[in-house]
C-alpha cells in the first residue's frame, strides 16, 4: 500500500477531495494530514475520515518535529495541498521528489512569496490575463521553482471577480490533482 500524508493550512476542500478519491483504494492510502493552523477546518474534514491529524507550529516545522512524524508515517509521497509555510530544506533533502505542491496559477507566472489563494487571483485579474489554471510541481528549496509536473489552463475572459477565477481554479484542481498524484504513485494503473 502507498502511503500519503497531506499537509493544509485552511478550509481543506483539496485534502477532502483527495480523500474521497483514494477512499476505497487499495494500493493507496491518505495516512496523515498535518497543519500549521488549529482552526483550520481541514482537521474536522480529515477527522470525518478517520483519518490522523497533527497540529504543529512554525518553530516545530522547522526544528525537527514535523520530520520526525513525516518520518513515522513513512509516506511515499508528501502533498501540500494549500500549504501557506515554506517547506523546510531539511525535509525537503530526505524527500527528494518525494513532495508535491499544487499553485493556483500557470507557473513560473503568479509565483513566489506572498502569491497564494486570493493574492494570485487578484493579481491576474488585474493583469486581465485571459486564462489561467493550475501547476502541479514537486517542491525545491525556492517558492514555485520545482519542476512541473502538470499544468492545465481555463478561460476566465467571462471572469469579473478573484472569486469567480477561484472557483473555475478550484474546479481544476479537483478535477486533476488526485489523477496526477495516483500517476506519480502508480505509473502505469
Amino acid at each position: 500500500m502507498k502511503k500519503i500524508v497531506l499537509f493544509a493550512s485552511g478550509n481543506g476542500s483539496n485534502v477532502e477531495n483527495i480523500i474521497w478519491y483514494f477512499k476505497n483504494s487499495n494500493v493507496l492510502s491518505v495516512v496523515g494530514v498535518l497543519t500549521n493552523n488549529l482552526h483550520a477546518k481541514v482537521l474536522e474534514k480529515a477527522q470525518k475520515h478517520n483519518i490522523p491529524t497533527f497540529v504543529f507550529n512554525k518553530s516545530e516545522l522547522n526544528e525537527g518535529f514535523v520530520l520526525d512524524k513525516i518520518n513515522e508515517l513513512q509516506p511515499d509521497l508528501i502533498v501540500l495541498a494549500g500549504f501557506l509555510l515554506k517547506f523546510p530544506d531539511h525535509i525537503i533533502s530526505k524527500y527528494p521528489h518525494k513532495i508535491i505542491n499544487i499553485h493556483p496559477a500557470l507557473l513560473p507566472k503568479y509565483g513566489g512569496k506572498g502569491m497564494y489563494g486570493m493574492h494570485v487571483h487578484q493579481a491576474i485579474l488585474e493583469n486581465k490575463e485571459k486564462e489561467t489554471g493550475i501547476t502541479i510541481h514537486y517542491v525545491n528549496e525556492h517558492y514555485d521553482e520545482g519542476e512541473f509536473i502538470f499544468q492545465t489552463s481555463v478561460n476566465i475572459e467571462d471572469c469579473k471577480t478573484p472569486e469567480e477565477i477561484a472557483v473555475k481554479v478550484h474546479e481544476l484542481e479537483h478535477q486533476h490533482f488526485p489523477k496526477v498524484i495516483e500517476k506519480l504513485l502508480i505509473p502505469n494503473p
